[in-house]
């Protein structure tokens, strides 16, 4: 075991958290009041590398290590977690072109993130969600086309997007054993963007309904043979799910440093707050959680690069970092008191976004299934 990271590693680490400090963290509060990035941030973020950093090196990205792409997501998550999230659906999407992608395949669908575009995975419905099975959108073969129909719900950056992997059904009977993903186009004949969310946290990043009214693309669109969509599904969740729990051990640092920082300052009975054993305690719990969840998210990572099975280690990196991050920002909140309930400082902000770690690729819940599943059968 080798907790040295390489100059490489180091670098691209400092590089992130500089662009973090200048155009993400100044300006967090202000795109979670207004409800999306600000202007020209996905360009800067393309300019500075972070759009396209799972591109392959064939392909024109960069290709860097697991480890390295964990770094980024995480410093961008102690910045602001919404825009984390935006950035992170790139590399989401493009996974299912890494499991089952064909060379053509590939460059269609990188040529959009290396021109600094972003793209969106579409596998979520009104009455699909841990039920991968249950998805209604269908897909029905015409000669050398696919006629799709059916929306999706809950897609981060679907209103934003150039690209997007999109899983459909192709048979009647709807079912896991039907289940096809395909890239579509945003500019494809009918595809429309549906209602925007209103969401509890990561109000930067953008998340829409997706409505396709027989959308028209060549089969040559299909990732892998139909029926296959649910292993590729899976096989992208596992493969993302670090980046989820990298996220989240930025958005936990966040909330653990202003904790730390307010205890030191704030005076009650003529001394500070850091001075009680109580708050000392959660300070300690807190700070043990983090260590942990890194080093879970860091092994996941690690095991990737490996090109070893890690389906048990992504879930366990994934669920236990975000479940983390909610105690550790609620915790936050607790040590500032009145001023964590304030909109005025940030701790209320982690608190909302870190909810939604627990919820998406795959809610908690599902991860101790996975979890459970591996170690039993």
């Amino acid at each position: 075991m080798d907790f040295n990271f390489t100059p490489d590693q180091l670098a691209l680490k400092k590089m992130t958290q500089e662009f973090v400090a200048k155009e993400i963290t100044p300006y967090a509060l202000q795109m979670d009041h207004e409800g999306h990035m600000r202007p020209g941030l996905v360009k800067k973020m393309f300019e500075a590398g972070i759009l396209d950093i799972t591109v392959p090196e064939e392909y024109g990205g960069p290709g860097v290590d697991a480890l390295s792409i964990a770094f980024v997501y995480e410093e961008l998550g102690k910045g602001c977690a919404g825009v984390a999230t935006s950035a992170a659906a790139n590399a989401l999407a493009s996974y299912p072109l890494v499991v089952a992608g064909t060379h053509e395949q590939k460059e269609l669908f990188y040529s959009y993130i290396t021109d600094g575009k972003l793209a969106a995975f579409a596998l979520t419905e009104p009455g699909a969600g841990s039920d991968a099975g249950a998805v209604a959108t269908t897909a029905t073969k015409d000669g050398d086309h696919y006629i799709l129909n059916g929306t999706k719900c809950f897609i981060t950056n679907g209103g934003i997007a150039d690209v997007y992997v999109i899983f459909a059904n192709t048979r009647k009977s709807a079912g896991i054993r039907g289940l096809t993903a395909f890239i579509v186009e945003r500019t494809t004949p009918g595809f429309s963007i549906g209602k925007e969310e209103e969401k509890m946290g990561i109000r930067a990043s953008n998340t829409c309904e997706l409505v396709l009214d027989n959308v028209r693309i060549p089969a040559t669109n299909r990732i892998g043979r139909e029926g296959e969509g649910f292993k590729i599904a899976m096989k992208t969740l596992d493969a993302a799910r670090p980046f989820v729990g990298a996220v989240s051990l930025g958005l936990t640092q966040a909330a653990f440093d202003i904790a730390v920082k307010y205890s030191k300052e704030r005076q009650q009975f003529g001394k500070p707050i850091a001075s009680f054993q109580l708050v000392q305690g959660m300070i300690a719990d807190m700070a043990m959680q983090l260590e942990a969840a890194r080093l879970l998210v860091y092994k996941a990572c690690w095991l990737k690069d490996q090109n070893v099975e890690y389906s048990k280690e992504s879930a366990i990196a994934k669920c236990f970092a975000a479940d983390t991050a909610m105690k550790v920002t609620t915790d936050a909140v607790q040590v500032l008191g009145g001023y964590g309930y304030s909109k005025e400082y940030p701790a209320e902000k982690y608190m909302r976004d870190a909810k939604i770690m627990q919820i998406y690729e795959g809610t908690n819940q599902i991860q101790r299934l996975v979890i459970a599943n591996n170690i039993l059968y």
